[in-house]
């Protein structure tokens, strides 16, 4: 267990090296946020005062894509699946094939070592974008809500990386995975709640939604903050998120031991 506290502070220490590009990413990630805002005000000013779309009035709005930014940058994989892609390519995960220490451990140390330095560097401009929309930002209706939404990031967190893993575990049997990752990204965009409230896709898409693992990563968790979710639906979610989390680390685990018979095979 030593080593790997050891991976998350060498981890830590490399990140702190690109400190000004974790700041500068997150300063421009929120404009595309800025524009959401202003569009949503837009259609909500053709509206009567007090309207509600989707459940959502445009007070309720704001504060989700507030959520929104919070979860992203708690839980969002930056360049992990990239990067164990490349390990496979370049052969460097035959150290590791040699060494005691597990590799799927090893990047998990690393993606948690990314999280805790993105979100420091996060922390001055998210506080700048909640404070200019700080008449919108509520605390969760009591202890027990806030509570279960922590567990909930943990959770959203170690699936999307345990899916970025399996999709970069897609490189022992092809030579470049870059147009896979992209065409998921674009559907989980949509389809975890990052683009818009899931509530506004038509019946019956957000029940079917929510037995796959997208909304898991992103809309449950800010839903649960906001008090969308609460409850028996709350419980509910919570069984499908763990289903998920289990099931993308044994498709994970699989991927990997596959795919390193196949890379020794090879003389890798």
């Amino acid at each position: 267990m030593k080593k790997y506290w050891h991976v998350i502070g060498i981890g830590i220490q490399n990140n702190l090296t690109y400190r000004f590009n974790y700041l500068t990413r997150t300063l421009f990630s929120f404009i595309p946020l800025f524009a959401m805002l202003s569009l949503w005000r837009t259609v909500y000013s053709t509206k009567p005062e007090g309207a509600s779309l989707s459940g959502f009035t445009q007070s309720e709005m704001i504060f989700y894509y507030m959520m929104v930014a919070i979860v992203d940058v708690l839980t969002a994989v930056n360049e992990d699946d990239w990067q164990i892609a490349a390990d496979i390519r370049e052969g460097n995960i035959s150290w590791f094939l040699l060494k005691p220490i597990d590799y799927m451990g090893y990047r998990l140390c690393l993606f948690f070592s990314g999280r805790i330095t993105f979100t420091t560097m996060a922390c001055l401009p998210l506080a700048g974008f909640i404070f200019c929309f700080r008449s919108y930002f509520e605390m969760p209706p009591d202890a027990l809500t806030f509570v279960a939404f922590l567990l909930s990031l943990v959770l959203a967190a170690l699936l999307q990386f345990f899916i970025s893993y399996t999709m970069a575990m897609l490189a022992f049997w092809l030579l470049e995975i870059s147009t896979l990752i992209f065409i998921l990204f674009a559907f989980e965009y949509v389809a975890s709640g990052h683009l818009f409230p899931l509530s506004m896709l038509p019946h019956p898409l957000p029940h079917i939604l929510f037995f796959t693992p997208f909304p898991y990563q992103l809309y449950f968790p800010a839903a649960i903050y906001m008090g969308k979710i609460s409850g028996t639906q709350m419980q509910m979610g919570f069984l499908i998120q763990i289903f998920w989390v289990l099931a993308a680390f044994a498709l994970a685990r699989f991927a990997w031991a596959r795919g390193i018979k196949k890379y020794a095979a090879f003389g890798g």
